[in-house]
């Protein structure tokens, strides 16, 4: 049986999502709510959840009485999608650097230096949390509700493309701390266009990693 700290549904879409990205799951390959009940111990009711979720991100199809299947990944989109989510990212970041408040800017600082020992010890999935923590800082740092769920809607949608164990290298954990490191400078100093330039370069380099990965599995 699966325990997690969330929702059974929520392992259940982050497993699927990572063999539909890894290539284990193919596209066009249909998914059976029983076999993946079974497969992960569960109801189908947490499976369902899961595949509407997925559905969201364009990783499943779901046919109104047919089933469900591993959509086609259209590189092209997910470039288009990346981009939107670099200006946004980036719009967020210059808002911030000049509306945080001076415990939220230490706050970020610390975030910061604690990741540096996950980078020492290789550790991406411990890096990935602390990413999440410092970009998810930032987004509310920006004091914009509507522009907080924007951004928060891309980050879940290309999440499933963002599987840290599949495309992240160690080169990429460093280069991808350094960057943080041109982005907080910017933050601190209250320089909301070096911040706004400093985030879309780091979401833009990340986006280059992941396409780049995804165009490798698709074509195995």
């Amino acid at each position: 049986m699966i325990h997690i700290a969330g929702t059974r549904s929520e392992e259940i879409r982050q497993r699927i999502a990572e063999d539909i990205v890894s290539g284990r799951l193919r596209p066009g390959q249909r998914l059976e709510e029983l076999q993946l009940a079974d497969q992960f111990n569960v109801s189908r009711t947490p499976v369902r959840d899961a595949l509407r979720e997925l559905s969201g991100t364009g990783l499943v199809e779901i046919r109104p009485n047919r089933g469900t299947w591993v959509a086609e990944i259209d590189s092209d989109q997910l470039e288009e999608l990346f981009e939107a989510f670099a200006e946004i990212e980036a719009l967020c970041a210059r808002l911030c650097a000049v509306r945080l408040t001076v415990i939220e800017r230490r706050r970020l600082e610390l975030l910061h230096e604690e990741s540096e020992a996950y980078v020492t010890a290789g550790d991406h999935e411990g890096y990935a949390r602390l990413n999440e923590q410092i970009h998810n800082s930032i987004y509310q740092g920006s004091r914009n509700h509507a522009l907080y769920e924007i951004v928060r809607g891309l980050r879940h949608r290309t999440a499933p493309f963002r599987v840290p164990q599949f495309y992240i290298t160690n080169d990429r954990m460093k280069n991808s701390y350094a960057e943080h490191g041109a982005l907080l400078a910017a933050i601190l100093q209250e320089d909301a266009q070096a911040a706004y330039a400093a985030m879309y370069s780091h979401i833009a380099n990340s986006s280059v990693n992941v396409i780049g990965f995804l165009r490798e599995s698709l074509h195995k």
